[in-house]
């Protein structure tokens, strides 16, 4: 379910958290689900809980999940957040095509990668 990446240079909360994240939105973990508790999950990944006490802090802060005391974590029906997500992917395509304009190249070249960038992350 979750694999992490010793080499990247983002703290391990950040990993789970965004692993989460991606579960979410692929509706792997469906709304109103119960999440892992924390120290199951950290067993799990043999890290400490405090660690993913802190991914599902900054999930909560996003919205993806809701706690309910003495009960866990849960999935959040509100989808508010994946708009959001869409806004800020669009916004950074923006400034990455700008820069493909500025550097001269063609509209040709950046839709036919594209397509294949995606093809291949979506197979």
């Amino acid at each position: 379910m979750i694999v992490l990446d010793y080499q990247d240079r983002r703290p391990i909360y950040e990993q789970i958290a965004e692993k989460l994240q991606v579960l979410i939105n692929k509706d792997i973990l469906e709304v109103n689900t119960q999440m892992p508790s924390v120290r199951k999950l950290a067993m799990d990944l043999s890290i400490n809980p405090n660690t993913i006490q802190r991914a599902y802090a900054l999930l909560e802060s996003k919205g993806y999940i809701y706690p309910i005391k003495g009960r866990g974590n849960f999935v959040s029906p509100k989808k508010d957040f994946i708009n959001e997500e869409k806004e800020q992917f669009f916004k950074n395509l923006k400034a990455q095509l700008q820069q493909g304009i500025d550097i001269g190249i063609p509209l040709s070249e950046v839709l036919a990668r594209t397509e294949r960038i995606y093809k291949e992350e979506t197979s």
